[in-house]
């Protein structure tokens, strides 16, 4: 919820003191006596309780009308706007080797495995590109939309949290993988189009040949970075002993890079090889300076209008107050 009018809510801060001031002069005497025993007789009405409600009433129904003078709204987006950016779909390996948790690869100082690794690089990414549709592509044996292209950060960083390990069935679709990531950039018309690939292992999965996938990228003007995760040699691999206790084997890391490297050079992108947490963020870093564009999309924002909350109990209020000060609670002339 939010305000239009904020700076109006200042209004309130004047209720308190006007409420002393008022207490503080009285009201002028309607009659004048010689003497209070001849109102003897109204000493014992509840002209203290009744007042006071009274006045409470009244300066209540004058703090609902300022609320409804600032004009609470309730805001769910719908605008057209321009966003000036690129096209980037991010397709992540799921496969069961991003289990690993090789040395230099931490989230927060904290060992992690590549996967955390790679969501963690990802989400930062992700928050520096605020004017850049940004879509997500999940693959392990066989490859889904994680988030199609848009401009809502905030959705598309949930989408990366929910990824796991274990969500697709074992195994690396890269081919399907790339050819997910570029069939969401087929129908966009941007001067530039992008998708980042990650993964750690060879393809071994899926219909669709890795180079064949590129083939189609190049007729689209998709440009391919892909990135090699994983430390070089052996990567500690985790599991569970017969007593539950978390232990590491070894195990060879068997990236494809010859591939990889093919698919880029084909596209006019890149290769990168991370080998650590702190490499994977500057690879982020250097593609983060790729070119720009801007492009015409829709933003939609439904705003709900709650004046009518504060303003019509402010006027029931009123009209209460009024009612009792002349009715049940009524006070001398």
């Amino acid at each position: 919820m939010s305000f239009a009018h904020p700076y109006l809510l200042l209004l309130l801060l004047a209720l308190p003191v006007l409420a002393w001031w008022k207490g503080k002069r009285g009201k002028q005497a309607a009659f004048l006596y010689s003497s209070t025993q001849l109102v003897k007789a109204f000493a014992d009405v509840s002209r203290w309780n009744a007042g006071r409600i009274l006045l409470l009433m009244r300066w209540l129904a004058l703090a609902l009308f300022i609320v409804g003078l600032a004009r609470p709204q309730f805001v769910e987006s719908e605008t057209t706007v321009r966003a000036s950016g690129i096209d980037i779909v991010a397709a992540l390996d799921l496969s069961g080797s991003m289990a690993a948790e090789d040395r230099g690869f931490t989230v927060r100082g904290a060992q992690a495995n590549r996967l955390e690794v790679a969501k963690d690089v990802l989400k930062k990414f992700v928050d520096k590109r605020p004017n850049d549709r940004i879509g997500l592509v999940a693959f392990a044996g066989r490859a889904y939309i994680a988030a199609p292209l848009t401009l809502d950060h905030d959705f598309l960083v949930q989408n990366i949290d929910r990824l796991d390990l274990g969500a697709i069935e074992d195994g690396t679709a890269i081919g399907s993988g790339l050819s997910a990531a570029v069939n969401r950039l087929q129908e966009v018309k941007s001067k530039s189009k992008i998708v980042i690939l990650m993964t750690d292992g060879q393809n071994n999965a899926g219909k669709v040949p890795p180079l064949t996938a590129a083939e189609a990228a190049e007729a689209l003007k998709v440009k391919i970075y892909t990135i090699g995760v994983g430390t070089r040699g052996v990567g500690r691999m985790p599991y569970r002993d017969p007593f539950g206790r978390k232990r590491y084997r070894n195990v060879e890391v068997d990236i494809d890079e010859k591939t990889l490297t093919a698919m880029a050079e084909k596209t006019g992108g890149k290769y990168y090889r991370a080998d650590s947490a702190d490499t994977l963020r500057r690879i982020y870093d250097e593609i983060g300076k790729l070119e720009r564009t801007e492009v015409e999309t829709k933003k939609y924002v439904q705003v709900d209008e709650l004046f009518p909350w504060a303003v019509i109990p402010g006027l029931a209020l009123l009209l209460v107050e009024l009612a009792l000060s002349h009715t049940v609670w009524r006070k001398l002339p």
